[in-house]
């Protein structure tokens, strides 16, 4: 049997990825893209995390992370906090002008949401991310 759920997947990530941009743009946050915008996801979550934390709740490479959060530390989103306890350590921390946009980044992921969801049933929906949590799990074994 001929499978195209990888292919698939792929242009779902293109097409979302476009339309987040767009609507980022269209609710005045030009400030960071959709991408960074993961990252904020997750420091708006937990306020300061490691780089390696960042990856592995954002699914990004560390060598992307770094050239994205020198950005996002020049563009005053985020800035670098040494670990007093080990100096090796380095902790991504969200800044004040980030945390400004939680509520706008949080209702462009709710329309993104209904765009994304349209025409599902709740059930739909729920067996459909627990398919897409079942492909992450085999993918990350």
């Amino acid at each position: 049997m001929k499978t195209h759920g990888g292919f698939l997947i792929s242009q779902i990530h293109k097409l979302q990825g476009r339309a987040f941009e767009k609507m980022l743009k269209d609710s005045g946050i030009e400030a960071f893209n959709g991408a960074q915008g993961r990252i904020l996801y997750v420091l708006w979550e937990h306020e300061k995390l490691s780089i390696t934390d960042i990856g592995k709740l954002t699914s990004l490479a560390k060598t992307t992370l770094t050239s994205m959060l020198d950005r996002m530390e020049e563009s005053g989103l985020v800035e670098r906090i040494p670990d007093k306890k080990n100096r090796r350590q380095i902790f991504i921390c969200i800044t004040k002008k980030a945390k400004g946009y939680r509520d706008r980044y949080d209702q462009v992921s709710e329309q993104m949401n209904t765009l994304f969801y349209e025409g599902f049933t709740a059930g739909e929906i729920e067996e459909f991310e627990h398919k897409l949590r079942s492909i992450i799990n085999n993918l990350d074994k």
